[in-house]
């Protein structure tokens, strides 16, 4: 066989081996979607995913990796989760009016126990209701990022870069340890298993407002333990 020959066959088969676990990314770029807003568009999603592993099956070396899924998974994720960072949804003056709706949240729930509209916080912020609905899309599409992600909101990370990895995992293991069973138990649900607010609503037969509320809380418990 040429040279040329081996490589056209090589290429075909990387390529096959991408088709396989094609379904597998699209089914992946659905379930990320479902927990975004609709201003995310799922082909969008899909042809990050695809494009990934594409690369990553023409690397592909089977005698280091003894399962291409397994290898792939996470660097597709990763690349989605990439881009929606790509979108620059959070500027530095979203990020400080974000801080100041979730504490309104906080404190219009305790009083009247449910959320209040996007027209209701733009009054008790006196702020524009379109900049408050552009920074709840943006901290809607934030939510899906891994916790790292979120401790970098309240000082642009600095205080996260002055802590070894293993150190932060450490800090959140602890904080974690400390919170009430059904606040781990979202955590878990979230992060862990991927389910949507809506779903783990179902599961738990609390409201998704309340399920965002503590979510918060509990990144609010961790950024404190890390100093920021």
């Amino acid at each position: 066989m040429s040279t040329e020959a081996y490589k056209q066959e090589l290429r075909h088969s990387q390529d096959e081996l991408a088709l396989r676990y094609l379904p597998a990314v699209k089914a992946m770029a659905f379930r990320l979607k479902e927990r975004l807003p609709s201003s995310v568009d799922y082909l969008d999603l899909s042809a990050i995913g695809t494009e990934e592993l594409i690369k990553l099956a023409r690397r592909y070396d089977e005698g280091l990796n003894d399962s291409f899924w397994g290898y792939a998974k996470k660097r597709v994720y990763g690349a989605m989760l990439d881009y929606l960072r790509s979108l620059d949804v959070l500027s530095r003056a979203s990020r400080r009016l974000i801080k100041q709706i979730d504490k309104a949240i906080d404190e219009y729930m305790a009083e009247h126990d449910e959320e209040p509209t996007d027209e209701e916080l733009a009054k008790i912020l006196s702020e524009d209701i379109e900049k408050i609905h552009d920074a709840r899309l943006a901290s809607s599409i934030y939510t899906v990022m891994p916790i790292d992600d979120h401790l970098q909101m309240g000082d642009e990370g600095a205080t996260l870069k002055r802590i070894e990895q293993e150190e932060l995992v450490e800090i959140i293991k602890k904080v974690l340890s400390t919170l009430k069973e059904r606040e781990q138990l979202i955590i878990q649900l979230y992060y862990f298993e991927e389910l949507t607010l809506k779903e783990i609503s179902e599961i738990l037969g609390i409201t998704e407002s309340r399920i965002s509320q503590i979510h918060k809380s509990v990144l609010k418990k961790i950024r404190e333990s890390i100093g920021e």
